[in-house]
Parts: C-alpha cells; structure tokens; sequence
C-alpha cells in the first residue's frame, strides 16, 4: 500500500493563539487540513496569562476575517467593534469559540519538542525537500509520538521566555538567586493575593515600554488607593524625554497614548521614581534581605522588596534546531523582515504588511509566523499577524498572486523619538539617537491599559 502524498499530510500549526488559529481558519478556506497542536489544556493559554489586561486595539482589529467566516455558523456574535477587551474576554468571547468551532483539528496538551525533514537532519541535501516533515511531540500523559506534516507554520509566539534583567541579554549576577522576588509579568493587582505582594513596598520596574507603563500605572493606583508606603522605581536604560511616555494624543492607539500619559502621571505625583541610564549588572541583598539593584557603572539603588521585569521576550528556536532556518543575526527574526522591524534602524511610521516572501527560510514550507517572526523585535499587532497567515495559506494552496497581495493597510501611530535598542543615556534627552519609536514601528497587542474612559468590552 502506497504512502499518502505531501498533499494528503495535514498542515501542522504550533500553538492555539491569536495567529494559529486564524492561520487554521485560512487553511480551512482553501480546502487544507490544518491540525493545531497547543500545550495548554485550552485555547489562548499565553493569553489567558495576562487576562486582567486590556489590549490596544479595538474588537474591530482582533477578529480575524475567515475565522469570522468559520464562526457564523455557530451563531457566534461579533462583540462591539468599538470596545477594548481585556486578554479573558479576547479568549473567551473569540478565540475559544474559535477553536472549538475547528473541532479535532486542535490538540490540547500537546507539546511540541521537536521538528524536522522525515530521515533528514539538517546536515542532509539529498532529497531534502520531497520529503514531508516529522513533528514530535509529548502529550499530557507522557506518551511521545511522531505526526507527519505537509508544512509546519510555528505560531508558538514568545511568551514563555522572557528577557532577563541584565543589560547584556544574560540573567544579571545574583538574578536567578533572588527568583522568589522578581516577576517578569504586568501584576494583576485586583488579585488579592498579587496585591498583598506589592501593597505597602517598595517596587523595581524594569523596562522602557508599555507593560511598564501599565505595571507603573497599575502601581501608582494602589499607592493611591490606601497603601502607605507603595513606591515604584522605574529602571531605564536610557534618559528620560520628549518620547519617553509614547505618543500622547499623537498616537493613533487612543489607548496606548492614555496609557503613557498615566505612567507620567505616575512619577509626576510622587508615586514613581527614576533611575535613568541604569545598566543592571547585578541583584544583591542587603542585610535585611531586601533586594539591591547594580548598574554596570557600579551605582547602587536604595534596597527594594520586589523587582517586576519587563525588558522584552525571545522566541524559543530549540525545537526547530534540525531545520534550515534563515534569521537575522541580531532579532532572530527571518532575514527578510528583520529589516522592516528592526529597532536600531527602523524609522517612524508603520512596518509595512507582508507574507509569504518576507516570511521564507531555506527550508520549503516552514513559516515563523505571529510574534515568533518578529524574534526580539518588541512590538506587535494582532492584524499583522493575520495578514501573514493569509498570505502563507494562499502560497500553500498554490495561489501564489493571492499570497504576494497586499490586503492589509496598517495605521501610523504618531510616535517618535528614542534611542533604538542600545538605550543611551543622553540621547532621549537631547532627541537624538540610532533609531526611532521601538514601539512606533509595529503596535502591540496585550500589554495595555487603556485609561477609563478608553472603553471596555
């Protein structure tokens, strides 16, 4: 009995996120199988980690057109198009009825540990690309099995590795010692328990962008409310200036301008200081146990209770090591789309949409799609993301002109100014510097908090 051809083999999709599933919904709409296979034990597990959230972006720029398609007959109903929901209500209202509108397509517990060329490994030329892919995976229960694939698409996303501390990329000395007292998520302080972590101490944020803006934020609200003693230092790289806070009312992200305009808020009223031009080098403990940040210029801070970390996330490449991928050498992001969002260099405006070309490597039909294919690049929008998984279906069905049009025009955001990914100390405040806007070049998705009046679901 023959073997099934290529095109017989499902498509395999790595993760039951935002992108994944809309990438299976496309999939779905040009007669491909997809089979999508989340670790988690639902879908949007990544989301549903900052569920307390709000996200930039409106309902209108979160739902995905043919996942639209595949829902209409459940009887799913389009929430308000205006509104922003938080990272729950995106996973309950959207992307659960998504997957479970996809049905057996979409595995759960599902751990994906490695990927490679059926009798290939990546040393191998002869007869590389006949042969179809092997996914192995662990399940919940432990049991490892080998799926065989036309195509792989790895919308695993970042979420699970976050950057450390250290101003040179690695954990900074006496980091991982001191483990128990640093988070490296925005804290959901409406839970009790979270809140009487950081109620009443003395609080290290670490990060330049909006989820510490947020946690910022989030922190200044709590010293208000009726906690003496709740302080916030902000650790920046860099100075402080005119594009620190983001874009203001000149970002086209209603949501995210308000957002910055709270954490300067936040420091403008006491509730937050700044140390600026802090390079960590090393978390210490002083002689009560407290926690004692270093820059690498040997400057000591004042002792805090806790450290929240939010420098950034990196994808997770182990999986993918025995195949052929082509990723640029500083944002491990693939060669050709590095250059459009890349933060040392990018300019102001918008990155512009693409696909299947941008989105190539070496080897045929594997796509790093969603934020995993913008590698360390810090920003990202949800729309992005849809229009690469349009893009990449067409190419498979073989609809080539489909895959190189452009059906997605993404809005500027009015931000500007900055110092590219090195952070000088001095450039922010004398408005010069390598790059501009890290977080103007794309928008992102999940680690905003709008204001009050930025709407709610």
């Amino acid at each position: 009995m023959s073997k099934p051809t290529a095109d017989h083999l499902p498509v395999v999709v790595i993760g039951a996120g935002p992108i994944g599933l809309a990438a299976a919904a496309h999939l779905v709409e040009r007669g491909i199988e997809p089979l999508v296979l989340e670790a988690g034990p639902s879908a949007a597990t990544a989301v549903r980690d900052w569920s307390h959230v709000r996200l930039f972006s409106t309902w209108a720029e979160l739902v995905d057109p043919a996942a639209e398609k595949l829902l209409a007959p459940t009887g799913w109903v389009r929430p308000d198009e205006g509104t922003y929901p938080t990272g729950g209500d995106w996973a309950e209202r959207y992307l659960q009825p998504l997957a479970d509108a996809l049905g057996d397509r979409v595995r759960y517990g599902t751990t994906v540990t490695g990927v490679a060329r059926a009798g290939r490994d990546r040393i191998v030329d002869s007869g590389r690309d006949e042969q179809p892919f092997t996914v192995h995976v662990t399940r919940a229960d432990g049991h490892e099995e080998r799926i065989t694939a036309r195509a792989v698409l790895d919308a695993s996303g970042t979420w699970s590795v976050p950057s450390p501390i250290g101003a040179d990329g690695l954990p900074a000395l006496g980091e991982k010692s001191a483990a128990e007292r640093i988070s490296y998520r925005v804290p959901d302080l409406k839970d009790p328990a979270v809140r009487a972590r950081y109620a009443g101490r003395r609080t290290a944020v670490v990060g330049s962008g909006a989820s510490a803006f947020t946690a910022l934020a989030s922190l200044a609200d709590l010293a208000k409310s009726e906690e003496d003693g709740t302080h916030a230092v902000w650790i920046l790289r860099r100075g402080i200036g005119a594009g620190t806070y983001g874009g203001g009312e000149a970002d086209e992200l209603p949501a995210r301008g308000a957002l910055g305009l709270r954490a300067k808020a936040a420091v403008e009223a006491g509730h937050a200081s700044a140390a600026t031009g802090f390079r960590t080098e090393a978390v210490e403990r002083d002689t009560d146990g407290r926690l004692v940040l270093v820059a690498e210029d040997g400057r000591r801070l004042d002792p805090v209770d806790e450290i929240i970390v939010l420098t950034g996330f990196r994808p997770d490449l182990s999986f993918l090591s025995e195949i052929r991928l082509g990723l640029d050498e500083r944002l491990q992001a693939p060669s050709a789309l590095a250059p459009l969002i890349d933060p040392n260099v990018h300019s102001c405006g918008t990155v512009y949409p693409h696909g299947v070309n941008e989105l190539s490597h070496p080897e045929r039909d594997v796509y790093l799609v969603g934020m995993k294919s913008y590698g360390r690049a810090p920003t990202f929008l949800a729309m992005t993301g849809y229009e690469q998984v349009r893009s990449v279906a067409a190419s498979l069905a073989g609809d080539q002109e489909a895959a190189e049009r452009v059906e997605l025009t993404l809005p500027e955001t009015g931000v500007c100014g900055g110092a590219g990914v090195f952070d000088d100390p001095d450039a922010a405040q004398s408005g010069e510097g390598g790059g501009c806007c890290a977080p103007a070049a794309t928008l992102q998705i999940g680690i905003g908090s709008p204001a009050p009046s930025g709407g709610g679901c």
